[in-house]
């Protein structure tokens, strides 16, 4: 089934199968503070669109697009994340697209004067990793003059050491992607460019943090006919079911932030195997991590009486009002989640779930 890629974020392990990571978390919004790149302290566009005459004259030059955005976040947009956990240090935004490419790449900086005693200095972007992005300058012309840039601005700072010479110089930019004079335009179009990174799909509606109250109870389940079962053998699960019910609602009432929803947020898991037909209900507690729930198996209302905090399941929004759950690393309780059958990453069909929003009785234990 087609959906958005899962990601994780230190070390859980979810593995590269079923993960992206969408450079950057949401942030909240902070208002430009250079005027020698905004006057007006307004959101400010920059781009270049080569054409065919001039890649042709540079054929070292991989860029075929460039845009340089200085103002409040183009790439972020609400998601699972709690306002209290976003950043808001980012101010310049750096997408290119190179030959051939159907997408851009991008990265965020912070942008500052070298010297802000002196007004004449610099400006300089900084990244993570005490990387830097470029040095700006706007020209007496309203031109931003963006030099400085690195060949592997956009790849991990280990990336030299990870991948092969080969790929290395593949992915990096070119000899001549420096020194760009980009024209002064609109800001909707540095934002149009930027949303070619990971476009919307308006079918997935709002996320999870707003779609599910703190102070209501909700069901998703599904449950799987003989067809698709014997249609896929190693699936484990022949029911399961998603919700918070009296007691995860009064657990957050009594110890929740409402502010920081859906962070603490405990759901309830019961799947019944195909196998048995043995039901076994699991708790996990959950936090909003970019556009997904990280929910951790939790020892209120557990089965088992091991450490199992390391046992993790996600949840996402899916299309037309379903939910989708991945379960990576034997983190639902198929198996007893003490068991050295639990350990390693699910070899089964039980990965990944889309479920329906069903009646809450539908979940009754």
């Amino acid at each position: 089934m087609a959906f958005r890629k899962w990601k994780m974020i230190a070390g859980a392990g979810f593995g590269a199968v079923l993960l992206s990571t969408l450079a950057g978390a949401a942030r909240a919004e902070q208002p430009p503070n250079l005027p020698e790149i905004s006057p007006t302290g307004a959101d400010a566009c920059f781009g270049r669109i080569y054409d065919a005459a001039h890649l042709k004259a540079h054929p070292h030059q991989k860029v075929a697009r460039i845009f340089f955005f200085y103002g409040h976040d183009p790439v972020s947009r609400p998601n699972e994340e709690p306002a209290a956990n976003q950043e808001n240090s980012y101010n310049g935004f750096l997408t290119t697209t190179v030959r051939g490419a159907k997408k851009p790449e991008w990265a965020s900086s912070w942008c500052n004067k070298s010297d802000p005693s002196d007004p004449s200095s610099g400006i300089g972007c900084g990244m993570d990793c005490d990387r830097s992005l470029a040095s700006v300058k706007v020209d007496d012309k309203g031109k931003l003059l963006l030099s400085g840039l690195s060949p592997d601005v956009f790849l991990d700072p280990d990336a030299s050491e990870s991948m092969s010479k080969a790929e290395y110089a593949k992915q990096q930019l070119g000899s001549e992607d420096d020194n760009f004079k980009l024209d002064p335009m609109p800001a909707e179009t540095c934002k149009a460019e930027f949303a070619r990174i990971d476009p919307i799909d308006p079918a997935l509606g709002d996320p999870l943090r707003v779609r599910l109250k703190p102070d209501q109870p909700f069901c998703y389940g599904r449950d799987y006919d003989d067809a698709h079962l014997k249609s896929h053998p190693k699936q484990m699960t022949r029911s399961i079911r998603v919700f918070r019910g009296p007691i995860e609602l009064a657990s957050f009432a009594a110890d929740g932030d409402k502010a920081n929803w859906p962070d603490g947020a405990d759901i309830a898991v019961t799947v019944t195997t195909r196998k048995n037909g043995a039901k076994v209900t699991q708790t996990y507690s959950c936090q909003g991590e970019a556009d997904q729930w990280r929910c951790a198996a939790s020892s209120k209302m557990s089965n088992f009486s091991c450490d199992i905090a390391q046992k993790e399941i996600f949840l996402k929004r899916g299309a037309n009002g379903t939910m989708m759950l991945a379960n990576p690393n034997s983190s639902l309780a198929i198996v007893d989640l003490c068991s050295k059958a639990a350990d390693g990453k699910t070899k089964s069909d039980d990965k990944v779930y889309r479920l329906e929003s069903m009646p809450q009785s539908a979940c009754a234990p």
